[in-house]
């Protein structure tokens, strides 16, 4: 066990199978030394956190969606790195869209939920750049949808 997967544990996290891709694209990119992981909407085995931030969403769940992508987005990584998330050098950057309603713009707060989960996992590795941006609307009607850029080994 890494110690990342150990920390994992520790958080009592368990991460999915990963999200296969539901248009035409892939859901990672390896180029040099960095993973580009597509954007994980916030899904997990119970259907997900769906709707609109601010109409059907409160700040505090839609918090946890952007948490469950942060999750979504460690599988990629683990099945991009053939299981060794101890390749994971860095969490460079992450762009998070948070599907907000008019009158909703504690954006920043909402993805806060994945990023906080970057740095509980991987430390000071887990410390990254990031956008923080409401749109009108994201796939499935998901919250909730972030995704990364990652320096490996």
């Amino acid at each position: 066990m890494t110690k990342i997967e150990a920390r994992l544990a520790e958080l009592g996290v368990t991460l999915p199978e990963p999200n296969a891709p539901v248009a035409n694209y892939v859901p990672t990119v390896r180029t040099g030394n960095l993973l580009h992981i597509s954007g994980q909407v916030s899904v997990n085995a119970d259907g997900g956190i769906k709707g609109v931030v601010g109409e059907d969403v409160d700040a505090d769940t839609a918090h946890q969606a952007a948490r469950i992508c942060g999750i979504n987005l460690i599988a990629q990584m683990k099945r991009a790195l053939d299981g060794d998330l101890g390749r994971v050098v860095r969490i460079v950057k992450l762009g998070g869209f948070v599907q907000a309603g008019p009158d909703f713009f504690a954006i920043p707060q909402v993805v806060n939920g994945c990023s906080d989960l970057m740095v509980e996992v991987f430390g000071d590795a887990g410390r990254h750049a990031r956008s923080a941006v409401g749109v009108y609307r994201l796939p499935l009607n998901f919250a909730v949808e972030v995704d990364a850029v990652v320096e490996i080994r």
